[in-house]
């Protein structure tokens, strides 16, 4: 474990970028970046429809962002559904002191009674003195699992449940860039089922998984913050670090006394040769750990079940599962155009799960894939994100507004 921590700390230096000021921008850095010379498809749809942009001024620009996306797509967990994504971002204060904050609704219905009312939010208060970050969702499933560990391809069981989540978070600046705070967690999984022989004997799993049950937790969390990025929805040169320690006792309403340790970091790397553009190599990591026994199935660290459902490109949701998940992504990011309308990426992906009889790591699972980018709204930096993903047993195409870090 203490080499797996290593890694998180060999990413986390701090790069800067030098940009230009204008009215029509968008802070990078604590610095604003030109988009005067950017296109999007707002700007098409002005041209086409003949819509006559409004008047902004340096002292009143623009200060909410929005983007619509409704597809018809691959969810997390199989199956395709009718997608309607909608992200805002906006500022709460001056574009020069302030992140931009962002707002994202993204219900889906497959038509055969699964769907899903997922709203995520990160707001960054004036001079970004607070961070506020919500996370509200119900979800109606089934979707598959593999058991625990590697599991094998072929060897998977159809659960069915429905799911709420409250996860709200406040972190206060206690000096640039660095945050600490606390939150409060609710995961609720109701009437889990399984066709025989069930999902305690499938699992090999005793907490969380018997038939037809209930599942409630209910605790705090504790978080320390490192965030040089601008920008979470398509961020520019920059680091990140996230450590969270979750606990959920009895009294607080949980079935279990169980606690968590989750560790994120990421870093961003800018190659440009010339200004404005995007070409940046990205780099993700996350360590997600159980820290004691009772800790309920559908809690369990998994592949896709990351804060933002963005993990495991190219592999099924809940893939793997284990009391521990390590994962590792790396990403190159290039715009295709001069404008910024088209770009692309290509990924790569590995995680690797403890496996139930010594909770160790032993296999790695790889992922490799790559995406188109479209530009929605040069104002947030927000793209139209179609990536295809490939790994052992699973191919997939997702579609989506932001990037996947």
């Amino acid at each position: 474990m203490q080499k797996t921590i290593y890694l998180f700390f060999f990413l986390f230096i701090t790069y800067h970028a030098s940009a230009q000021n204008a009215s029509d921008a968008i802070s990078a850095n604590n610095q604003v970046r030109d988009t005067s010379n950017k296109r999007d498809l707002i700007d098409i749809a002005k041209v086409l429809f003949k819509i006559k942009p409004g008047t902004k001024t340096r002292e009143n620009p623009k200060k909410i962002f929005f983007s619509l996306l409704p597809i018809g797509a691959n969810v997390p967990g199989g199956g395709r559904a009718l997608i309607t994504s909608t992200s805002a971002g906006f500022y709460l204060g001056d574009r020069k002191t302030t992140n931009i904050s962002n707002a994202t609704f993204t219900p889906y219905w497959n038509f055969k009674g699964r769907f899903g009312l997922p709203l995520r939010s990160n707001i960054w208060l004036k001079n970004n003195t607070w961070n506020i970050q919500g996370d509200t969702r119900f979800l109606v499933y089934p979707q598959y699992t593999w058991g625990l560990g590697s599991g094998h391809e072929d060897q998977k069981m159809l659960i069915d449940y429905k799911y709420v989540r409250f996860y709200q978070s406040a972190l206060k600046q206690i000096r640039p860039y660095f945050y600490a705070g606390f939150g409060y967690n609710l995961d609720y999984f109701v009437n889990i089922k399984t066709p025989e022989p069930g999902l305690q004997k499938f699992s090999g799993y005793n907490v969380g998984t018997e038939q037809g049950s209930n599942s409630f937790s209910s605790g705090i969390s504790f978080s320390l913050l490192y965030d040089t990025r601008n920008n979470s929805i398509n961020p520019l040169p920059g680091s990140y670090l996230n450590m969270t320690l979750r606990t959920n006792p009895e009294f607080m309403g949980s079935q279990t006394s169980w606690k968590s340790l989750y560790i994120d970091a990421r870093k961003y790397i800018s190659l440009n040769t010339r200004p404005h553009q995007q070409n940046t190599l990205a780099f993700w990591s996350y360590f997600w750990t159980g820290l004691n026994s009772g800790i309920p199935y559908l809690n369990l660290p998994s592949i896709g079940w990351d804060p933002y459902n963005r993990s495991g490109r190219g592999m099924d949701q809940n893939r793997y599962r284990g009391k521990g998940l390590f994962y590792i992504e790396s990403e190159y990011r290039r715009d295709i155009t001069d404008n910024g309308l088209f770009g692309f990426v290509v990924f790569a992906n590995a995680t690797s799960v403890t496996e139930p009889e010594n909770n160790m790591f032993k296999k790695i699972h790889p992922a490799i894939g790559a995406g188109m980018r479209i530009k929605f709204n040069k104002g947030s930096n927000t793209n139209i994100a179609v990536d295809y993903g490939v790994s052992k047993g699973y191919s997939g195409l997702s579609i989506g507004l932001g990037e996947a870090f």
